[in-house]
């Protein structure tokens, strides 16, 4: 017994490493493809482990456990397979709901193990509460931030004047059940967990209701930090080393990148909570009336691009509508092949959720070396002769440095306006996700293209040929 215990623990101690590993080469776009296949092994040891443990009863219930990870395991890669790059964010929303709903059932399993007689230590409560607490918010929330991303609900149709208030009515009351409900003990009732179990559900979706915007891939990472935590504290019922590594990892990560994403807008966290952008779009949109733009045709910017000596791309959440990474890296050589410098530039929030442009350009295989994160960016524009903002919007716009009554005023940008041209290729001059109005496209310095971003830059790059 000794002996098969030890094989099953050093199994999970080789699959904890291997994620620890995993994620730790996730941190740089050349590593990140091994880190995720070493992460994938880890977590396969970790169902093996779980798999061959015996439980206390004696009763591994093996067609339950297999036939739950087939059809898990099968979703997931078609999901993962059919999922376009522009749906990502859509996409890990939902796996991530899943992971919280996953800790709540595992909870109410607990909870009602416990409330027919299996003994449970004080602390073994407290986690098996948080855990149901967690999970049901980030499971709702989740499924909320996926609806909103998605396009299927607006943010006015899920918000009312005092949401905030009544979130944080909900927060106490159900905090209050929670602690009423470790109070009783025994004496408990599954009645009351599905109450408290209830009201996560139901804060978890008012408390993303007013968030939208510019701020979801806060909202994402702060709901995968949650994530994190609820697959811990599972973890620690069970006595689950992975579960307790993977969860603290994933639970950290998400918090750090919140916190970083918060600095990368100039926004407390709080702020964020309370409500998205988008609240000053009149004021801002006064500032850009009667005024006109320069619009460019592809012609001209192959031209332009060809004979500078240095360019930077800006790719935004449009660049991924329109799948245009593979032609934009094919107008790259083209430039590079005449001895043009090009780079990419690379908002912290660009896109829809946390790494969004550095997946969509890795996977047209832009060497790492050539983005440049919002410091670098900054400090490269004075020396580049033509910006070329793909797709992109908020993460450009001056307002954010020159209109104190705009919504993002004091948000750190790409200050794109300093290099010497700026070009944007934009289908209209419909405003970014934040439904505030750039000014930048009516600047002296800025020309418009306007047509859809993977059109307009095959036409550059056939035109950039033809020189």
């Amino acid at each position: 017994m000794m002996a098969f215990d030890t094989i099953v623990n050093l199994i999970y101690l080789i699959g904890t490493l291997l994620i620890v590993l995993g994620l730790r080469k996730l941190g740089s776009p050349d590593t990140a493809r091994r880190g995720n296949i070493e992460a994938g092994i880890g977590m396969g040891l970790g169902i093996l482990a779980a798999l061959i443990a015996r439980l206390p009863d004696g009763d591994n219930n093996y067609g339950w456990i297999v036939g739950g990870a087939l059809v898990g395991s099968t979703i997931g890669w078609v999901a993962a397979r059919k999922v376009k790059m522009t749906a990502m964010p859509q996409m890990v929303s939902i796996f991530n709901g899943f992971g919280g709903a996953t800790a709540v059932l595992l909870a109410m399993v607990e909870l009602k193990h416990y409330y027919d007689g299996k003994p449970m230590a004080g602390t073994g409560l407290v986690v098996t509460l948080a855990a149901l607490i967690i999970g049901g918010v980030s499971f709702t929330g989740s499924m909320l931030a996926y609806l909103k991303l998605d396009g299927k609900v607006k943010d006015k149709n899920v918000t009312f004047k005092g949401q905030n208030t009544v979130n944080l009515v909900l927060l106490l009351i159900m905090l209050a059940a929670a602690v009423y409900l470790y109070m009783q003990g025994t004496r408990g009732s599954m009645a009351l967990a599905l109450v408290v179990m209830l009201l996560s559900l139901v804060y978890g979706f008012s408390f993303v209701a007013p968030i939208g915007g510019a701020d979801m891939p806060v909202v994402i990472s702060l709901l995968n930090s949650f994530t994190g935590l609820s697959a811990a504290s599972a973890g620690l019922i069970y006595g689950n080393l992975a579960m307790i590594v993977g969860g603290i990892f994933v639970g950290a990560a998400g918090t750090i990148l919140t916190v970083q994403m918060c600095n990368a807008m100039n926004r407390s966290l709080f702020n964020v909570i309370l409500g998205g952008f988008g609240g000053g779009a009149a004021s801002a949109a006064g500032a850009t009336e009667g005024q006109t733009v320069r619009q460019i045709g592809p012609t001209d910017l192959a031209i332009q691009l060809y004979y500078s000596n240095s360019v930077i791309f800006v790719p935004g959440y449009g660049l991924a509508v329109a799948q245009a990474q593979k032609a934009l890296k094919e107008l790259d050589d083209l430039l590079s092949e005449n001895g043009v410098d090009v780079k990419y530039a690379i908002h912290p929030v660009a896109g829809r959720m946390p790494g969004h442009m550095n997946v969509l350009l890795a996977e047209a295989d832009v060497p790492y070396p050539k983005l440049l994160d919002l410091d670098e960016a900054n400090a490269a524009f004075p020396n580049t002769d033509v910006v070329v903002i793909v797709g992109a919007n908020d993460v450009v716009n001056p307002a954010a440095k020159d209109d104190p009554s705009s919504p993002i005023y004091g948000m750190p940008i790409l200050d794109v306006l300093a290099a010497k041209n700026t070009v944007v290729i934009k289908r209209s001059l419909s405003p970014g996700y934040a439904g505030i109005p750039n000014p930048l496209f009516y600047h002296p310095k800025n020309a418009m293209l306007f047509g859809d971003a993977k059109a307009m830059i095959t036409e550059v790059a056939a035109e950039v040929k033809n020189l």
